[in-house]
């Protein structure tokens, strides 16, 4: 049995996708401050083999989480715990937006994507900025941006 389809089959395939993607931010979350993160980066951690060095930068993976996932960096160190070579903090704008009516997020479980019409959705630069502070050890080799 996989793990992971099954999982998603039983806990999140019923329920709206913009909800599943909150419930499961917030599990990624408590992992982290619950301790469990720790466990996960050490299953997660990236092979040495797959450091890649691109515009002058070192990663330790190719493999990164895009804007968009974390739109106010409430979890940056959580999901740097998942083993992604870097994670992007975004899309921030001057200003708290509420992003586009929903529904906004859609699944096509047959070619096994996702529609995504967020919009900016997000609390606004000075509210991010306040919630930011300085990494953890967690963070440390892997490089986060916070972008437009």
């Amino acid at each position: 049995m996989r793990v992971y389809p099954t999982f998603f089959k039983l806990a999140f395939s019923w329920m709206d996708a913009e909800k599943a993607h909150k419930i499961g931010f917030q599990a990624i979350r408590f992992a982290h401050r619950s301790g469990a993160g720790r466990v996960l980066a050490k299953m997660t951690a990236p092979h040495p083999s797959l450091r890649t060095e691109a515009f002058g930068l070192t990663f330790p993976s190719p493999f990164g989480l895009a804007a968009g996932f974390d739109k106010e960096g409430h979890g940056i160190e959580a999901l740097a715990e998942l083993g992604f070579g870097h994670v992007e903090v975004g899309t921030i704008t001057g200003q708290a937006q509420p992003g586009n009516e929903k529904p906004r997020l859609f699944r096509l479980i047959e070619d096994k994507a996702v529609i995504n019409r967020m919009g900016f959705n997000n609390d606004g630069a000075a509210a991010v900025a306040r919630g930011s502070r300085p990494l953890g050890r967690h963070c440390s080799g892997r490089i986060q941006g916070f972008g437009p």
